[in-house]
C-alpha cells in the first residue's frame, strides 16, 4: 500500500494539532481542560469527591459541572452532587430497558456490613444535627454490633473477626476515613447520606429488627461502589 500525498497531509495536520496549546500530550484528542480531567479521574476512581479532601478539585467541579455530566453520560453514568454537603460521586444512570454495560460494580453486603452502614448513617445524622463531625472508634462499632451478635454468629471470636473485616471493607470504599494519629478512630464520610436516604434507613432498620426478632435469614441489599479506591487519612 503506497503512502499518498493525501495521507501525508492528514498526518501533518495531526502533528500540528498535537502541538496546539490545548493538547496535553502526544495523541491527545480530548477537549476538556487539564483540571477538569482531574475531576473526572477522581470521580471515576471513586468513591467520591468532596471539598475538604479535594479542595482544589471541588471548585472546578462546580464550575464545569455540565461538561462533567456530559462526559459521564457517555459512559452511562450519572453525577450526584450535594452543594450543601459539598460532596459528589457517580452512579449508574437509570437507563430503563436499554441494555448498557455496567461500569460500576455491585458489592454484596453481609449482615454485619449492612448493620454497620445503618449505624454509621445514624451517627452521621446525629452529628450533623449538632453541627459536629461524625467520628467513631473501633470499640464503639464493636459494642454496637454486639447487639446483633446472636443473629450473626454464635462464635464470639469469629464474630469479632467479621466485625473487623466489615470495618476494613467500609474503609476500602472511603465511607470510613481514618483519622491521622489514631489507629482506631474514623470519620464517617458525608457520601453515606447520599447513598441511603432517611426513608431507606428507617425501612431497613425495621426490616432487620423484624428479621432478628423472628429469626429469619437476612436478605442483604447491595451498594454501588467503584473498585479502584485507595484508603485516605484525614486530619483530626
Amino acid at each position: 500500500m503506497s503512502w499518498s500525498e493525501e495521507d501525508e497531509n492528514v498526518a501533518q495536520e495531526g502533528e500540528a494539532a498535537q502541538t496546539d496549546t490545548d493538547v496535553l500530550f502526544v495523541g491527545d484528542y480530548g477537549e476538556l481542560a487539564l483540571e477538569t480531567r482531574r475531576v473526572l479521574v477522581q470521580l471515576l476512581a471513586g468513591p467520591s469527591l468532596d471539598a475538604r479532601r479535594h479542595s482544589k478539585l471541588w471548585p472546578i467541579l462546580v464550575r464545569d459541572e455540565i461538561a462533567v455530566r456530559r462526559f459521564l453520560a457517555e459512559l452511562f453514568l450519572e453525577l450526584v452532587v450535594d452543594l450543601d454537603m459539598q460532596v459528589a460521586f457517580t452512579r449508574q444512570a437509570d437507563t430503563g430497558e436499554l441494555d448498557v454495560p455496567i461500569l460500576l460494580r455491585r458489592v454484596q453486603l453481609t449482615f454485619i456490613d449492612s448493620i454497620l452502614l445503618l449505624y454509621l448513617r445514624q451517627r452521621l445524622t446525629q452529628a450533623e444535627s449538632q453541627g459536629d463531625r461524625a467520628v467513631v472508634s473501633t470499640e464503639e462499632i464493636t459494642e454496637f454490633l454486639s447487639l446483633y451478635e446472636r443473629a450473626a454468629s454464635t462464635d464470639r471470636a469469629g464474630f469479632v473477626k467479621r466485625v473487623h473485616a466489615s470495618i476494613e471493607k467500609i474503609k476500602k470504599h472511603s465511607i470510613l476515613q481514618k483519622i491521622r494519629a489514631s489507629d482506631d478512630r474514623f470519620e464517617v464520610s458525608p457520601t453515606l447520606k447520599l447513598l441511603f436516604s432517611a426513608e431507606e434507613i428507617q425501612g431497613l432498620t425495621r426490616l432487620y429488627q423484624q428479621m432478628i426478632d423472628d429469626d429469619v435469614p437476612l436478605q442483604t441489599p447491595q451498594l454501588a461502589v467503584d473498585s479502584g479506591t485507595d484508603e485516605e487519612e484525614i486530619e483530626p
